[in-house]
């Protein structure tokens, strides 16, 4: 089996998510990739591109691929595993269905008018190691407006394939609520959803995480 984990928006494989569950698989002799899906150009960063960026990690021998994918991440995670058949199970902590409807209105109108206007909008990055100083605008970077277009075709409609699915999800996620992945849950039987007393971050649920995926994953 392939593992992979996928991070999420505006963040990095340094991630403390990414970060936890990669010291839990090395502590089983177990090896887990985290490719760095800002690809080193952050600006030009769509669904699409992640989706191609890791499926060209898949091997050639059709070695069955387990997917984990954090927020973002599990968004994508899910399309890969409605395209590709290697993919056979997936983890999905938090993920972002429903991403743009969550989004953009905090954003607000004009802030998105404008993004569309000028083709860039500066994003706040939790994955650069500068967003540790103390001024803020010092970790944005610059996203563009492309990455809204390419997201709208990526519905959760889509997503029918019977693939065993973990979702892992916070009851009082401020950022992706709960709701999203119960909806996805509720009509697809294959799907088995955990909700923990936890928000987005998941940061106080890691424990209960690892044990889930181990058992899921029949880890050692």
């Amino acid at each position: 089996m392939h593992y992979i984990y996928l991070h999420g928006f505006a963040s990095s494989p340094k991630s403390a998510k990414a970060r936890d569950i990669n010291d839990r698989f090395a502590q089983i002799q177990t090896k887990l990739e985290i490719p760095d899906l800002n690809a080193g150009d952050f600006s030009q960063l769509t669904i699409t591109r992640q989706l191609t960026q890791v499926a060209a990690q898949f091997s050639n021998d059709s070695t069955p691929v387990t997917l984990i994918g954090s927020s973002l991440g599990g968004l994508t995670a899910a399309h890969l595993g409605q395209q590709y058949l290697q993919v056979q199970r997936l983890v999905l902590l938090a993920p972002a269905f429903g991403f743009l409807s969550h989004w953009l209105p905090k954003l607000g109108d004009e802030k998105v008018q404008r993004w569309q206007q000028e083709k860039s909008f500066m994003i706040y990055h939790y994955g650069e190691g500068r967003c540790l100083t103390t001024s803020r605008s010092a970790s944005t970077l610059p996203l563009s407006y492309d990455f809204v277009t390419d997201a709208a075709q990526y519905q959760e409609k889509l997503l029918q394939r019977p693939i065993p699915t973990l979702i892992l999800h916070g009851k009082k996620d401020e950022v992706i609520p709960i709701e999203a992945s119960r909806g996805f849950a509720r009509s697809r039987p294959w799907v088995e959803l955990v909700e923990l007393d936890s928000d987005h971050a998941l940061g106080n649920v890691m424990e209960k995480i690892w044990q889930a995926i181990r058992l899921f994953c029949q880890l050692p």
